[in-house]
């Protein structure tokens, strides 16, 4: 049995896990980072840690069950961790994991660049809705 170094084991990883093959795990992962809730969270836990209702007021129109739902999903995931504080009530705190961190720009990249390229958006869908 032959031992691999570091790099042959990255190059390994690279050929395991391509997006563009059907069953690759990648895409299950993709999915759940395109989700638009998913694409708010990471964004607002950036400042640092928040209770699910300083995030559910930050994130208009999200259901509390769509977000428990959502945070759990990161928190399995790895990109965020949930801490529990032992209080009258009891204090759960959301935040990024080292993970989420890196997460972060990609997130607020799409997110600024949606919010930025909106106006030509709805004058591309005003095109070619007016096609015959």
């Amino acid at each position: 049995m032959a031992t691999t170094t570091a790099a042959q084991r990255r190059d390994q990883a690279k050929r395991d896990y391509d997006a563009f093959l059907e069953q690759c795990p990648t895409r299950q992962l993709l999915s759940r980072l395109t989700d638009k809730w998913v694409a708010l969270v990471i964004p607002a836990l950036a400042d640092g840690p928040q209770r699910h209702s300083e995030l559910a007021a930050r994130i208009a129109g999200v259901s509390q069950k769509m977000l428990t739902q959502t945070l759990r999903t990161l928190e399995r995931d790895g990109l965020v961790t949930r801490t529990v504080t032992a209080s009258v009530p009891v204090r759960v705190d959301y935040e990024l994991t080292p993970l989420g961190h890196e997460l972060f720009p990609v997130m607020i990249a799409i997110k600024n660049w949606a919010e930025t390229h909106m106006e030509r958006v709805f004058e591309a869908r005003a095109q070619f809705d007016a096609r015959p």
